[in-house]
């Protein structure tokens, strides 16, 4: 199978042919689009050109209406009438979830149909069953035969065709051969892509979402690798990107950062919606900052290859492992090896007056309740600086922070500036001579200190300064450093670069530390965005064993973001985790107000993952990894599930709450509020 990218160590956008939806192109040399979808009721024709109104001007391309019935698809020529009417010209999209007659009805209204190939041709009923090759055949066929009139009618049309894998909804069929994975998403993708070819239609856009960010950067990549091996290397069918599901808040925006932002470092992704359980019109700004990024960088001339590494960044781009490392540091808070990635805090330079900055620092630790600091980094720039180390270690002790203290210094004066922390961060360039790294790498040894080599350099002198860093190590015989990347141009590709270089020179054991600096220039909302992005993608490839943020506000603030970004790549849970869709005009209830009333109840647990679903299209399925289920199943009541199990079913949405919370307190996984602050 060919590679997912051309190359994974230069950024590069996807080559791929143009969708037009209605005046808007997808794909080809258009700008990354945004889109969102209306929360109302389709039939209710004012309430939702009211929402699509509100979403162009908000700054949205496309936007997407639910159409669960045939009345919603007759629906759509009045509502497409009163959008001309108010001069609203955002191209439709018409969503199709097992309805197949009205997606034809809907065709005749809309510039494009989305259709999920889990439930357009079948009925999911959670059964397990073996299909001989034969049985497997007539099932392709039977699908086949049911898509094929939309094909064709789109092509006559001239509409464009969306095919929409959601990891939550894959038929029992792909699920009974491929299980509930990326290569299950990918194949029923390609069953209905197969129709298409057939039929001589192109205007194909694709998605394949999850709510898991680790999920979606797979299978994305694996259609990728999938498309070019199919195309040999033709430009092929745009992407549709998105993490589903993702939630509210902070939370749903580091989680969609993560998902989209990764795919979109490697130039996969052609149009973005953020899927988030709040006014559809905040999904925008959240989506135009990611497109803005990634624009700014691929409108740039592609650059040339400058970094020649001849292993890969990780055994599997296609599947999360974390990277096989050495433990480096003392119990309990050792960086590596079998421990969890590490939460630490930059603090930047050494404190005037250690003792106030201690107490601050013990003030903001204890408003945290369980989130725990596992680190602390200190800048010393200057002689007097690396001078108050000694006192702010000292502080730190006496108020009980029981938390080792590194320090970042040129490679020149860290021994000086290290001598009283537990570990020494050596900034070191392609200019340092190598007798300084050799003086560093002897000073840890000597001092028995920890020694991180903070490697700042542009990617192209990356692999060099890496070596020779390694190289002073190994001579002073120091076992145990890590690595740290500094650099102002792309973060992502930077690290991959490290952590490829150490698997090509037969020792991926170093740590390798993320950090990140805010850049300057940003709103506080777009910083939080490129910092779940670049520290986000490489956790999900299993890079990265430490991780600070420096430039964020408070300690308290910054260090919730850190576990935060932590919890979204998931790599380590310390709160509840909320699975819930964005809503749409199949939502049986309040969706946002419903979310935000089982958050009240819930957010004090710690690694739990409570489902909330607005219907069942995609519910069961992606409640696939969470622990407890809320789903609407009928207007006004709701299904309750433990796992995948479905345990009440029914229940009145006025009980519905004090149920859920019953079912998490029989299952041991409740605590009370007051006994978890304490």
């Amino acid at each position: 199978m060919r590679p997912y990218v051309e190359d994974p160590f230069v950024p590069r956008r996807r080559a791929t042919r143009e969708v037009r939806v209605g005046d808007v192109g997808i794909g080809g040399a258009n700008p990354i689009r945004v889109q969102s979808m209306t929360t109302t009721d389709t039939q209710n024709v004012a309430a939702t050109a009211d929402q699509i109104e509100r979403l162009a001007a908000a700054g949205c391309e496309i936007a997407r209406v639910t159409v669960p019935s045939i009345r919603d698809a007759e629906s759509l020529s009045e509502l497409t009438s009163e959008l001309r009417r108010r001069r609203v010209t955002l191209p439709l999209v018409a969503d199709i979830h097992f309805t197949p007659n009205a997606a034809l009805i809907a065709a005749e209204h809309v510039e494009k149909v989305r259709v999920n190939p889990g439930n357009y041709a079948d009925k999911k009923k959670f059964e397990v069953r073996e299909y001989s090759d034969a049985e497997y055949a007539r099932e392709l066929e039977r699908v086949a035969e049911r898509f094929r009139p939309l094909v064709r009618r789109l092509k006559e049309l001239g509409r464009a065709l969306r095919i929409g894998t959601n990891h939550g909804s894959l038929s029992d069929r792909i699920m009974n051969r491929f299980g509930d994975t990326p290569l299950g998403m990918v194949e029923s993708a390609l069953e209905f892509l197969a129709v298409c070819e057939d039929e001589g239609f192109d205007d194909v856009v694709f998605s394949m979402k999850a709510s898991n960010p680790q999920v979606t950067v797979q299978v994305y990549r694996l259609l990728a690798a999938r498309l070019r091996e199919r195309d040999g290397g033709a430009p092929g069918a745009p992407f549709h990107l998105g993490v589903t599901e993702a939630g509210d808040g902070v939370d749903a925006r580091i989680k969609s950062a993560i998902g989209i932002g990764a795919l979109l470092e490697d130039g996969l992704g052609d149009t973005i919606r953020v899927s988030l359980t709040e006014d559809p019109v905040r999904e925008i700004p959240v989506a135009r900052e990611l497109a803005r990024r990634y624009e700014a960088r691929f409108d740039r001339p592609p650059a040339p290859r400058r970094v020649h590494v001849g292993a890969s960044f990780t055994p599997d781009p296609y599947a999360h492992a974390r990277r096989r490392t050495r433990a480096a540091g003392a119990a309990p808070f050792a960086i590596g090896g079998e421990q969890p990635v590490r939460a630490q805090l930059e603090l930047g330079p050494v404190p005037d007056d250690p003792t106030a900055a201690a107490r601050t620092l013990e003030r903001a630790l204890a408003g945290l309740g369980r989130l725990r600091c596992e680190g602390v980094l200190l800048d010393a720039a200057d002689e007097a600086s690396a001078a108050r180390v000694p006192a702010y270690v000292d502080a730190l002790a006496k108020r009980g922070i029981e938390v080792p203290v590194a320090v970042r210094s040129e490679a020149g004066s860290l021994a000086r500036a290290a001598r009283a922390a537990a570990c020494g961060v050596a900034r070191i360039h392609p200019d340092t001579p190598d007798p300084a790294l050799d003086a560093v790498a002897r000073f840890a040894v000597e001092a028995r200190k920890g020694l991180e080599w903070c490697l700042s350099a542009p990617c192209g002198a990356l692999v060099d300064l890496l070596d020779r860093a390694l190289r002073a190590a190994e001579t002073a015989g120091l076992r145990n450093p890590i690595v740290s990347v500094e650099t102002d141009e792309t973060p992502v590709h930077a690290v991959r670069i490290v952590a490829a270089r150490l698997a090509e020179r037969g020792d991926p054991g170093v740590p390798i530390a993320l950090r990140y600096q805010c850049p300057a220039g940003l709103s506080d909302d777009a910083a939080i965005l490129h910092a779940a992005t670049d520290l986000g993608a490489p956790l999900c490839d299993g890079i990265g064993d430490a991780v600070s943020l420096r430039g964020f506000g408070a300690p308290d603030r910054t260090l919730d973001l850190v576990y935060r970004i932590l919890q979204g790549a998931r790599l380590r849970t310390t709160r509840t985790e909320f699975i819930s869709c964005p809503s749409c005009g199949r939502t049986l209830f309040d969706l946002e107000e419903t979310t935000a009333r089982i958050k009240a109840r819930t957010q004090h647990l710690e690694d739990v993952k409570i489902a909330i679903m607005g219907c069942i299209v995609n519910g069961p399925g992606e409640m696939a990894d969470a622990d407890f289920g809320y789903v609407g199943s009928g207007p006004g009541v709701v299904n309750l599930y433990v796992g995948k199990q479905l345990v009440a079913r029914a229940v009145p949405q006025a009980e519905a709450d004090d149920r859920l919370v019953e079912l998490i307190r029989e299952h041991g996984r409740w605590v009370d509020p007051d006994a978890d602050a304490g």
